[in-house]
């Protein structure tokens, strides 16, 4: 397998390459379902029916937490990409580690916020307003729950085969798909929760 030494270590092999370019695709089409959660979101948003709405239940705290949590594991995987490009493990590792936990912070606070929701009356067949607002909240703390478990694979691989063209390219794309669910958070908080709040 012929490494090209002039690129970045996970852009190293066509190979590489290639599974960087195949990823993109599979973020498009991750875009193409969050949209369409969206949409589904937004067209029931005032179908409350004996339910609460956003303004009764949205807490503004418990959000700016989730939000200032995972835009700093956003910061922390991107401190580990940069640790990757120098050749420096072990720092790349620690940021890793770092991302993971404020990830399960973030999930934390979310399943705490659902108990609550579902402890105030507001469950998932109360109303298509809760309905929407689980599926689409639920699915990216999916999404999250799979990234935990993707980089723990990941520091599992780094320990044991060491920082080469391999794992240095599912480092990366792993920081791709953690950048993607912080774009997906900054859309939820800005046009469910602080919309919801008005």
């Amino acid at each position: 397998m012929k490494i090209d030494a002039t690129q970045p270590l996970e852009y190293g092999t066509e190979e590489n390459r290639n599974k960087i370019f195949g990823f993109w695709i599979f973020l498009g089409a991750e875009i193409a379902l969050f949209a369409t959660l969206f949409t589904v979101y937004f067209v029931l948003v005032n179908r409350f029916a004996s339910g609460p709405n956003g303004a009764e239940i949205f807490e503004i705290g418990p959000v700016l937490a989730e939000t200032f949590i995972l835009l700093t594991s956003s910061f922390t995987i991107g401190l580990a990409v940069h640790s990757m490009r120098l050749g420096l493990k072990k720092p790349m590792m620690v940021f890793m580690i770092i991302t993971l936990l404020l990830g399960a912070a973030f999930l934390g606070i979310e399943i705490f916020e659902f108990v609550t929701y579902v402890n105030e009356g507001a469950t998932l067949s109360t109303s298509a307003f809760l309905s929407s607002l689980f599926t689409l909240l639920g699915t990216h703390g999916a999404h999250v729950t799979f990234g935990l478990l993707w980089g723990i694979g990941i520091l599992i691989q780094l320990k044991k085969h060491g920082l080469d063209h391999r794992t240095a390219n599912k480092s990366f794309i792993f920081s791709l798909y953690w950048h993607f669910l912080d774009v997906v958070w900054i859309f939820i908080f800005s046009f469910v929760y602080l919309k919801g709040l008005m």
